[in-house]
C-alpha cells in the first residue's frame, strides 16, 4: 500500500515549502494538494493557488510524487490547464500525477459567471475535458472543437517529460466516471460516500467495496485488465481520525488493501476543523507503518 498525503494550500512560504520537504521526509509516495480557488468553511481565510503551490513544492522536493486532488472543468479550460501541467512535470523531474474530477458545483463553479450545469451536463463536460486534456498533452499541437471546449492550433512544446503524457488519477463514483477512468486512467480515486461525517465507517467500507466491483467490471467492458489500474482511496474521508493510533492505521489500510486498493492518502492535520488531528500521531502512525513495511 503506497501512501499519499494532502497538504491543504493554506499555508505561507517557507512554512508551506517545509510542510512539503518534511512529507518526503516522513517516506510518503505522493503529495497533494486541492485545486479551488476557495474551499468550504475556509473560504475567507487564507488559501493559495494549486498549480503555482506544487511549482514551489517541486522546487522544494527530490522523490515524492505530487498532485492536485483534483482538478474539474469547474474553473478550468483543458488548453490552459494542459500548459501547465506540461510545465510543471518538466519543473518536478517527471514527479507530476494529474488529479481529475467532473466537479460539485458551489462557488468554484458560479465564480466566473458561468450557468449551473445539470449532473448530465457536468458529467458530459468532464467527458470532454478528460479527452481533450489527454489529447493535448500527448501530442504538441491540437484542434479540437467539441460542444463545452474548443482548442485552435493549441501548441504545448516541448510536451511532458513522462511519455506519452503526465498520468491522470480520475475521481469518480459512477457508471459514466468509471467507465472514463477505466478509458482514459492511471489511477482511480474514491472519496467513498459523499458527505464525509454523515456515514458510518462499516457503510463506507461496504460502498468502497461495491464501487471497486464496479470498476471492475467498467474495466471490463471497455477491454482493460482492472490490474492495470491503480486505486486511490482518500482515507481522512472514509474514517474519522485514521491515525489515531499506529493500530488502527495499519488496520484501515489493511482493510483497504484486501478491497484492492494499492494507494491511500490521508489529510495532514490541522488544528481545527477539515483534518484536525495531532501532528505528533500523525508522524507517528506514519513511520511505524513505513517502517513494518519497509522493504515490502
Amino acid at each position: 500500500m503506497r501512501l499519499g498525503v494532502i497538504i491543504l494550500p493554506e499555508h505561507p512560504w517557507p512554512e508551506a515549502g517545509r510542510l512539503w520537504k518534511r512529507a518526503e521526509d516522513l517516506g510518503f509516495d505522493h503529495a497533494w494538494t486541492y485545486d479551488h480557488l476557495s474551499w468550504r468553511s475556509l473560504r475567507d481565510s487564507s488559501w493559495y493557488d494549486s498549480m503555482t503551490t506544487l511549482t514551489a513544492a517541486a522546487c522544494h522536493t527530490h522523490r515524492i510524487r505530487l498532485g492536485a486532488l483534483v482538478v474539474t472543468p469547474d474553473f478550468r479550460h483543458p488548453v490552459t490547464t494542459a500548459k501547465q501541467i506540461m510545465s510543471i512535470d518538466q519543473v518536478s523531474n517527471g514527479r507530476l500525477i494529474v488529479g481529475l474530477g467532473a466537479g460539485a458545483g458551489g462557488p468554484d463553479s458560479s465564480v466566473l459567471g458561468w450557468p449551473e450545469p445539470t449532473r448530465a451536463e457536468r458529467t458530459a463536460r468532464f467527458e470532454e475535458f478528460v479527452a481533450l486534456s489527454d489529447t493535448l498533452l500527448r501530442q504538441p499541437r491540437t484542434t479540437w472543437r467539441g460542444r463545452h471546449f474548443e482548442a485552435h492550433d493549441a501548441r504545448n512544446i516541448p510536451g511532458c517529460l513522462q511519455r506519452p503524457r503526465v498520468p491522470f488519477a480520475i475521481a469518480a463514483a459512477g457508471p459514466r466516471g468509471m467507465r472514463l477512468a477505466a478509458r482514459f486512467a492511471e489511477a482511480w480515486v474514491t472519496i467513498g460516500l459523499a458527505a464525509p461525517g454523515e456515514h458510518t465507517e462499516s457503510a463506507q467500507f461496504k460502498a468502497l467495496a461495491t464501487q471497486a466491483a464496479a470498476l471492475e467490471e467498467n474495466c471490463r467492458e471497455v477491454g482493460r485488465n482492472p490490474a492495470d489500474l491503480r486505486r486511490i482511496v482518500h482515507l481522512s474521508r472514509v474514517a474519522p481520525d485514521p491515525y489515531a493510533s499506529a493500530e488502527r492505521f495499519a488496520d484501515l489500510l489493511g482493510r483497504c488493501a484486501e478491497l484492492g486498493f494499492t494507494d491511500a492518502v490521508v489529510g495532514h492535520p490541522r488544528p481545527s476543523g477539515i483534518f484536525a488531528g495531532d501532528p505528533d500521531r500523525f508522524e507517528r502512525a506514519v513511520s511505524d507503518y513505513a517502517h513494518l513495511h519497509e522493504g515490502n
